[in-house]
């Protein structure tokens, strides 16, 4: 870990030259050129974009040459949230604004995995590619308003098939290879796919994991699935089929009639708020939420955040380095619509070294590099020193979210990776595919701070009371309506899930579940959630999910799990089981719950230790008591983190208030760590 570094020391100011060539600076003179909004600053630009909402997306849309294929009637209805619609007549496709920016002959993605090495895929080869699949999808019988999933790893048939799907107005919905059969069944099978791609498997730290079988039994269990596309990736040179009558991936984009039938493929046009994928909450207190994003929605903010935010540009090279379960693939993918080459990595981050990512930076001459603030520690913790090791010239930021990154993170990347170097920290959610608090070229970057409020996001730190909060931290609430902002969940007709997920709390205002601070100096601070869902390494995991592995294990009563976040970047997960009389918590018993968990959820959703308990803490209604938990095993006051008088067991929660020691120690040995 570097050096001990206090929060908010300035660590990086952009040059005048910086200052000059970003694009967010010639899209201010832009709007005094053409529209007479005279701006000086980046404070003066986000105040305008708020105050006038819906105008500031129109003049993005102008300024980046979106094109609709019918005209809008007005850029936003009413501000209304939930309600607000958003540019009403307009028609457009995800896929085809990708492909407005294909450069001929350039690369549009580079590849490698550890099975895999480097490779790239034009945008020629690309196009003609997703055309393709386009024309196979058509001939399955996919409509606009299909679903379309994915069992994928973070490869080019990934983007392709992401493309060819959302390119006939299907939607589109992934999960990595490593979630479980039941994980994917709980999200699929709510949006009942017509097609499904899946690969044989896929490896990690060295390991092969086949998954022929999952891939079996995932396709058997959704009833509407008419179609299977196999990609053999693990083994390639083995054809066999899961399925009867599944399609091999080849045979789709690089048969004898693929250039013929991609020539015969339109886009299809779709309505703004035509759904373009669903992604999927956590699942707290049931299945995951399908949340619906939109074609329009999704093509406006993603441009903002890459073209403005992140200053990537056409032939900027930029990765982000995610699977595809988390919300930060998809994000990912829309660099095409600023025309970046994307750089895309499929395995271990961290295997056989601390290095890969490093090394094929500087094999791609990266430019743009984000990942997660939990890899950036374990960067540090590991003793890199990737700029003195590498070729890293061509790099001029990195990005970093999932989590927040302390200020021995920003002293790290500063110290160790490169001094004149653009860290870009953002945060925001899988709820809007977006940030709300981020990064900006032209300002100054501070040690465990974020660079400003996004463009057009009215962002706030509140109290209960609904009152806004400077240098204070307060729940992270949006006053004003996102164009990102989900047009619905899957299977939630009347709107009720949606509402109670985000605006009871504060009526007509989006409350999100981070702790936030806002300096004076009008940067940001992310503190965690602020309710019980768990955030593990950027992935967001539902209690729910763990808890239907492990309270139907043999000898399992039940189970608590809780996730929080240590001093300098650190987690720790505990699962708490009770037991049922007679059975013993012994090494095979944690064996197997570790193993459970990790075949039918994820490897991330395996605990960092298993704790016996007498019993698990209830309200009075029923509910497993988790946000009160978390409270009080960082320190909080018994009295002040739960209410007994709401409580079926108040007893219970004595022993967490003992066990708060254990983690007190392990905050203890993560200070001297990092000294």
């Amino acid at each position: 870990m570097p050096m001990r570094i206090e929060e908010g020391a300035e660590l990086w100011r952009p040059s005048a030259e910086d200052i000059e060539a970003a694009r967010i600076t010639d899209f201010m003179r832009w709007l005094g050129r053409e529209r007479g909004v005279e701006v000086s600053d980046y404070e003066s630009l986000r105040r305008w974009s708020v105050d006038a909402v819906g105008t500031f997306w129109q003049a993005l849309a102008d300024y980046f040459g979106i094109r609709f294929s019918s005209p809008a009637e007005t850029p936003l209805v009413s501000e209304e949230m939930p309600g607000a619609r958003w540019f009403p007549g307009a028609r457009i496709n995800y896929a085809r604004v990708a492909f407005d920016q294909a450069r001929p002959g350039e690369v549009a993605i580079f590849h490698q995995s550890e099975i895999r090495p480097l490779s790239a895929l034009t945008w020629d080869e690309f196009e003609v590619k997703v055309r393709a699949l386009m024309g196979h999808l058509r001939a399955m019988g996919v409509k606009p308003g299909d679903r379309v999933a994915a069992y994928l790893p973070n490869t080019p048939e990934a983007a392709i098939a992401c493309l060819a799907a959302t390119g006939v107005g299907a939607i589109w919905s992934s999960c990595s290879p490593d979630f479980g059969t039941r994980s994917v069944l709980d999200r699929f099978g709510q949006i009942r796919p017509k097609v499904v791609f899946a690969v044989d498997g896929y490896a990690y730290g060295g390991k092969r994991f086949d998954r022929r079988a999952v891939v079996k039994q995932i396709f058997d269990d959704l009833p509407d699935a008419e179609h299977l596309v196999f990609l053999p990736y693990l083994n390639p040179q083995d054809h066999s089929l899961p399925v009867e009558g599944a399609h091999l991936w080849s045979d789709l984009v690089e048969g004898p009639d693929a250039m013929a039938l991609a020539a015969a493929q339109d886009f299809e046009e779709v309505p703004f708020e035509h759904p373009l994928w669903i992604q999927y909450s956590s699942g707290t207190t049931g299945l995951p939420k399908g949340i619906v994003h939109s074609h329009g929605g999704i093509v406006l903010e993603h441009v903002k955040s890459h073209g403005l935010a992140a200053d990537i540009k056409p032939g900027t090279r930029f990765m982000w380095f995610t699977t595809t379960g988390w919300t930060m693939w998809n994000s990912q993918l829309s660099g095409l619509l600023v025309g970046a080459t994307l750089v895309v990595y499929d395995g271990n981050p961290l295997w056989p070294d601390p290095n890969p990512l490093w090394r094929l930076a500087e094999k791609t001459k990266l430019q743009v590099f984000g990942t997660s603030a939990a890899w950036l520690t374990a960067q540090a913790a590991s003793g890199s020193e990737p700029g003195r090791m590498f070729d890293l010239s061509a790099l001029r930021s990195i990005g970093s979210t999932g989590s927040p990154l302390p200020p021995e993170g920003y002293a790290f990347v500063y110290d160790k990776v490169k001094r004149d170097l653009w860290l870009n920290a953002i945060s925001g959610g899988t709820d809007t595919c977006a940030a709300f608090v981020g990064g900006a070229p032209i300002l100054p970057v501070n040690a465990g701070e974020m660079q400003a409020r996004c463009l057009a996001c009215d962002v706030g730190a509140l109290d209960d009371e609904g009152r806004e909060m400077i240098d204070a931290v307060g729940e992270l609430v949006i006053r004003k309506p996102m164009p990102s902002m989900p047009i619905m969940f899957w299977n939630d007709p009347d709107g009720t899930r949606y509402r109670e997920s985000y605006f009871e709390m504060y009526p007509g205002w989006w409350r999100h579940g981070d702790f936030l601070k806002i300096t004076p100096r009008g940067t940001a601070v992310i503190y965690g959630r602020s309710d019980s869902t768990l955030n593990r390494h950027g992935i967001r995991i539902g209690t729910a999910e763990v808890y239907r592995v492990v309270d139907t294990l043999p000898g399992v009563q039940d189970s608590l799990i809780i996730n929080l976040d240590l001093p300098h970047g650190r987690f720790f997960m505990p699962l708490f089981v009770a037991l049922k009389d007679g059975a013993v918590l012994n090494d095979a018993l944690r064996d197997r719950i570790r193993r459970e968990i990790r075949e039918a959820c994820s490897p991330r959703h395996v605990p960092d230790v298993i704790v016996a308990i007498p019993e698990v803490p209830y309200t009075l209604t029923g509910k497993k008591i988790e946000v009160p938990v978390r409270r009080i095993l960082m320190g909080m006051a018994i009295e002040k983190a739960a209410n007994p008088g709401a409580m079926r067991n108040p007893h219970s929660l004595d022993f967490f208030v003992d066990y708060a020691e254990e983690v007190r120690r392990r905050i203890r040995e993560a200070d001297e760590a990092a000294a």
